[in-house]
């Protein structure tokens, strides 16, 4: 039995025709919409480039896919989402969990890539989760609140009242579906943490150290954030200087949710990785 395919939406510049297109993937509880603005920017600037935004497996409206709820298979879910385009991929960017998909995917890949955009995602193993504890004290609370909420203001003032700050929290409400007339945190917690727990399992240093043969795989790293600790950005900067194929960027004054601190910055990073990508 085939799998569903992963929900997404098309972005082009009014009036294109792209011929070739770049995935962009948002990380753990997150959507492809996360990933709008930045799309749009994008293909105005590069009509020849279309943009797809992508609700990874569990996360969004991609419900329906089938466990195992792992790394590989939601990089497989990505081969298979590229019948469906109408045309092929030569670009991917991931925050995060959609990062070390992003990996994942060049892994499969490697021969139809160029820009590789690795938002603040650590690449290799991390077993004790370092650097993630706000993600998990995230998810132990929304065990807690599930619902039945009458509203998603009541949903939102639940989470800060446990101490989730007011953004976050109303990010986390796009996760909230109406029921009758009750409202529900509608994602899969349990699929969340299997997830979790092959991205803390896997180690892809090995792709940003010596990237496919056409690939040039960008790592973009938050200053403030403690995704990466200081043994893991000294790895990835001689990665950078042993291969001209690997390039790191440093955003000083944003923590780990970058494109959000520094919009700017980041696009123009992405703007110089798809400029510079020769594809």
């Amino acid at each position: 039995m085939t799998s569903p395919l992963l929900h997404h939406a098309l972005v082009t510049a009014p009036g294109s025709s792209p011929d070739k297109w770049i995935l962009f993937l948002h990380g753990i509880l997150g959507s492809g919409d996360n990933w709008r603005g930045f799309a749009k920017r994008l293909v105005e600037a590069h009509p020849d480039w279309g943009a797809v935004l992508v609700d990874l497996r569990k996360h969004g409206r991609s419900q329906d896919l089938p466990p195992p709820h792992t790394l590989e298979a939601a990089a497989d879910d990505l081969v298979a989402l590229e019948s469906a385009l109408p045309g092929p991929v030569r670009g991917i960017l991931g925050h995060s969990f959609g990062g070390k998909v992003t990996l994942a995917y060049l892994q499969k890949r490697a021969d139809q890539l160029g820009p590789v955009i690795v938002v603040d995602s650590n690449p290799g193993m991390r077993p004790d989760a370092r650097g993630s504890q706000s993600t998990l004290w995230i998810l132990r609370l929304l065990r807690e609140n599930t619902g039945p909420f009458e509203s998603r203001t009541a949903f939102v003032n639940r989470l800060v009242e446990g101490g989730v700050a007011l953004g976050i929290a109303q990010w986390l409400a796009k996760n909230v579906e109406l029921r009758g007339d009750r409202f529900f945190f509608k994602l899969d917690l349990d699929a969340i943490d299997e997830l979790l727990d092959s991205y803390f399992a896997t180690d892809l240093w090995h792709l940003v150290e010596a990237p496919p043969a056409r690939s040039h795989v960008w790592l973009i790293l938050g200053g403030l954030s403690d995704n990466l600790d200081s043994a893991d950005k000294e790895r990835a900067f001689a990665a950078a200087q042993n291969n001209p194929r690997t390039h790191v960027r440093v955003v000083e004054n944003a923590g780990h949710w970058v494109h959000v601190d520094a919009p700017d910055a980041v696009f123009a990073i992405l703007n110089e990785a798809v400029s510079s990508s020769g594809v």
